[in-house]
């Protein structure tokens, strides 16, 4: 845009971007949870950067309603409004769910994750109790997509170098599950891939359990849909995502899902001054469509968002100054994961070719793919530089987990001491 066109207001509850395709390598210690995420202000240093909720939007008098974290909700009037909200978890009612799950879609909890691992291993090595210990070393991961595979190899990683610095933990103590309730993991890369991966995970000594689900977890017993039954402590829950929920406060059209109902230009269907894209929109798949695939939508994935952002923009200014709208159209690329290190699979299409890989080369192409697409050269730099020091230093295997409650220890040391008891009463006197 022209210098004082037009002012750019970019409300969001954190003040950071995280890359989320490198929250496992977080979760296994592989990369520093700074070097994921992407300060707003930083990286947007011509936008108003507001941290807070948008929490209702009224279109008539184009007025959006802003809750900081702070002081009282205010009225944000707009010109042209885009809604980028992402995805949340997308849960189920499982009795425990709630109370015993860790979920993998922010950078706190990738950290949460590693340090209750870790955790857990203290626990084990130092307790007498047998079924203590065991729902300790006992992890299960619901969920088999890129997030359940790519995390549950990861940590499974971590774990076993892990356990040779404890004396009475070996990694055939550890039980690693893996739930998912489709009939294979890692549908992004194909059937053959998935196979693949599935075999190599089974060869770690991970469980999967497939066409099956979790019923509950209360307390940390895990009963799943097959009769199993198993305690733990670790519940890592990764069976998908779902729009934002604050989308249906919005009043705009949603599709049967939740997503916010565009047109291939990125428009909101019925207006011309509101756009959306990335995991809350449903874009129609044009280059699908053309392809035959009816009732084609792009997946929720990065390659997709990266791509609409950019057609977003450009569509933004189009209708600020009356030039006709462009199509959103992109054919997919292919999809890499990790399985832990040096380990990982890899779909790389070529127009009609689809190229397959897997082991070592998949693993490099799923860095090299994620290294390059991470925003801001700064942060390229670092996560290459944490990489190349993991090929001579050891993992780090300290746990943390004093920083979920950092106060605690002040707050025992800084709380009034107790009252001292009442002095006992003077014995009564000898009658004379």
């Amino acid at each position: 845009m022209r210098y004082g066109e037009a002012t750019v207001t970019v409300v969001d509850p954190r003040s950071y971007m995280t890359y989320q395709p490198f929250l496992p390598e977080v979760a296994a210690g592989s990369i520093s949870p700074r070097h994921v995420v992407v300060p707003l202000r930083r990286v947007l240093p011509k936008a108003e950067v507001l941290t807070g909720r948008v929490t209702s939007i009224d279109q008539d008098r184009k007025v959006a309603v802003v809750t900081p974290l702070v002081g009282e909700a205010y009225e944000l009037p707009f010109d042209y409004l885009v809604i980028a909200l992402g995805a949340v978890s997308r849960t189920f009612p499982i009795p425990g769910l709630a109370e015993q799950g860790i979920g993998m879609k922010g950078v706190e909890e990738g950290i949460g994750l590693r340090n209750h691992v870790l955790e857990q291993l203290d626990k084990a090595e130092s307790t007498t109790d047998e079924n203590v210990r065991r729902k300790a070393l006992t992890f299960v991961f619901v969920g088999g997509g890129f997030a359940g595979a790519e995390t549950i190899g990861e940590v499974e990683d971590m774990a076993r170098d892990a356990a040779k610095y404890y004396s009475t933990i070996k990694r055939e103590d550890m039980r690693f599950i893996l739930v998912d309730a489709a009939d294979k993991i890692l549908p992004e890369v194909g059937p053959k891939l998935g196979t693949w991966g599935k075999e190599h995970l089974e060869s770690r000594g991970i469980e999967i359990y497939l066409s099956t689900s979790m019923d509950s977890c209360v307390d940390g017993h895990v009963v799943l849909k097959n009769g199993l039954e198993v305690d733990s402590n670790t519940i890592v829950w990764t069976a998908g995502v779902k729009p934002n929920p604050a989308l249906a406060r919005y009043g705009l059209p949603l599709g049967p899902r939740g997503h916010v109902d565009t047109a291939p230009t990125l428009q909101v269907q019925g207006t011309d001054y509101i756009w959306a894209a990335g995991d809350n929109a449903q874009v129609p798949d044009v280059a699908a469509r053309k392809a035959g695939v009816e009732n084609a939508w792009c997946p929720p994935n990065a390659q997709h968002a990266l791509r609409q952002a950019k057609v977003l923009g450009d569509n933004v200014i189009s209708g600020m100054r009356g030039f006709p709208q462009a199509e959103y159209s992109h054919s997919n690329k292919g999809a890499v994961a990790g399985l832990g290190l040096h380990k990982g699979v890899a779909m790389i299409v070529m127009g009609k070719t689809k190229i397959k890989l897997k082991g070592r080369l998949a693993w490099y192409m799923h860095r090299g793919y994620h290294g390059m697409a991470m925003p801001t050269w700064n942060r390229k730099i670092r996560v290459f530089a944490d990489w190349t020091l993991a090929m001579f230093l050891k993992r780090e295997v300290v746990s943390l987990g004093a920083l979920e409650t950092p106060r605690e220890e002040f707050y025992e040391a800084a709380k009034p001491a107790p009252a001292p008891a009442a002095a006992a009463a003077p014995a009564a006197k000898a009658k004379a």
